[in-house]
C-alpha cells in the first residue's frame, strides 16, 4: 500500500504534462497554418523583409550548427564560411546551368557546402575542443579569402558581389516579399522536418553518444570518425542552404563580407541562447537575436526620447548578448528553451501547483 500511495502523486503530476505534449503537434499544425495561410496576406513588406525572412534564415543556420555542436559536440566558429559556400555555389549553378530549377540549385549549393564541410571536418578525427575550434576558425577566414580573391566566383563583377538571379519556381515569380517569404518558409519547414527525424534515428543517437563521450561510443562499436565527418557534412548542407537564402531571399546582393566572422558568432549565440541540442531552441534563439535590436531601437527612439544614438544601442546590444551568454553557460546551459519548457509544465499543473 505504501508503494501505491507514493506512486499516485507522480502519476497525477505527470498527467497534465502528458496532455500538453499531446496537444503540441496540433499547436504546431495551427502555427504552420497561420504561417502559410495568414501571414502572407496580413504581413506588410517591412515585416516580411526585415523581420520574418531573416528570422527564418537564422533559425535554419542555427539548426545546421546545432546538429554539429549541440548534438555531436563538435565546436565550430566557421558557420558563416559554409554559408558563403552555399550562397556562391547556388549563384554559380543558377548562372551557368540554364534552366536549372531553383530547388535543385539550392540543393546543389547545399551539397557543395556539405562537401567542403566534410573536408574541413577531417581534422576532427584527431583533434577536439579548442583545437578543433581553431581549425574551423581557419576555415572561416580561408573561405572568406577565397571568395574575395578569385573573381570567377562572383562572375567578375566590379563590385565583387553576387546578385540574386531571377527567382521562380513552377512558373511563379518569387521576387516579391511574399514569394521570398514563402520560399524561405518552405525550405525551413522541410529541412526542420528532416532534422527532427534525423536526430531521432540511429544517426542522431550515435551523434549524441559521441557528444556525451566519444571514447565510450567507440568502445561500443560506433565508428566515431565517420559520424563526426557526417555531422560536419550535414551541418554544412544546412548552412549552405541558409547562406543561399540569406543572399537571395533576404539581402538580394551579397559578398564575402556578408558572411564574415561576426555572422559566425551570431549563429553561435543563437544556439547558446536558444538551447544546444534542441530543435525548437534554434527558433527561440533566432527570435531573440532578431527582435532584440528592434526592441532596443524602439526603446531608444520612444522611451528615451531619441537621446541614444545608434552606436550606443549597438554597444548595449553586445553587452546584453555577452551577459546572457555567460549567464546561460553557467546557470542554464540548455538555454531559453529549457526555461520555456519549465514554464509550460508549471502552467500545465496550474492552479494546483506552480
Amino acid at each position: 500500500m505504501t508503494t501505491i500511495s507514493h506512486s499516485l502523486p507522480a502519476a497525477h503530476d505527470s498527467a497534465p504534462v502528458e496532455l500538453v505534449r499531446r496537444r503540441l503537434p496540433w499547436a504546431l499544425l495551427a502555427l504552420l497554418a497561420v504561417a502559410f495561410g495568414l501571414v502572407p496576406w496580413l504581413g506588410n513588406d517591412y515585416w516580411l523583409n526585415a523581420i520574418l525572412i531573416p528570422f527564418l534564415v537564422l533559425s535554419l543556420a542555427g539548426l545546421g550548427l546545432n546538429l554539429l555542436t549541440g548534438y555531436t559536440g563538435q565546436t565550430s566558429v566557421g558557420a558563416a564560411g559554409f554559408m558563403a559556400v552555399g550562397a556562391f555555389a547556388t549563384y554559380g549553378l543558377l548562372l551557368r546551368v540554364p534552366g536549372l530549377p531553383l530547388p535543385l540549385a539550392l540543393a546543389g549549393g547545399g551539397a557543395l557546402a556539405a562537401g567542403v564541410g566534410f573536408v574541413f571536418g577531417i581534422p576532427s578525427n584527431r583533434i577536439k575542443g579548442f583545437y578543433l575550434m581553431v581549425t574551423t576558425l581557419a576555415a572561416q577566414f580561408f573561405l572568406e579569402w577565397v571568395f574575395t580573391k578569385f573573381p570567377w566566383f562572383y562572375n567578375y563583377a566590379s563590385s565583387g558581389t553576387i546578385s540574386a538571379p531571377r527567382l521562380e519556381m513552377f512558373g511563379h515569380d518569387l521576387h516579391s516579399p511574399t514569394g521570398r517569404y514563402l520560399l524561405t518558409l518552405s525550405c525551413v519547414v522541410l529541412l526542420t522536418w528532416v532534422a527532427v527525424n534525423l536526430v531521432r534515428s540511429q544517426i542522431g543517437r550515435n551523434w549524441m553518444a559521441i557528444r556525451d563521450m566519444d571514447t565510450a561510443a567507440a568502445v561500443i562499436g560506433i565508428p566515431v570518425d565517420r559520424y563526426k565527418r557526417l555531422a560536419f557534412a550535414v551541418s554544412s548542407f544546412y548552412l549552405g542552404v541558409a547562406g543561399a537564402l540569406w543572399a537571395f531571399a533576404y539581402l538580394g546582393t551579397a559578398s564575402a563580407g556578408s558572411f564574415d566572422i561576426n555572422r559566425s558568432f551570431q549563429i553561435l549565440f543563437i544556439i547558446i541562447i536558444g538551447g544546444m541540442g534542441s530543435i525548437a531552441g534554434n527558433f527561440v534563439g533566432a527570435a531573440f537575436i532578431s527582435l532584440l535590436p528592434l526592441l532596443l531601437n524602439y526603446a531608444g527612439q520612444n522611451l528615451l526620447g531619441g537621446n541614444v544614438d545608434a552606436g550606443q544601442l549597438q554597444n548595449l546590444q553586445k553587452i546584453i548578448f555577452g551577459v546572457l551568454i555567460i549567464w546561460f553557460l553557467i546557470k542554464e546551459p540548455e538555454g531559453l528553451i529549457r526555461l520555456l519548457t519549465h514554464l509550460r509544465e508549471r502552467l500545465a499543473r496550474w492552479p494546483l501547483r506552480f
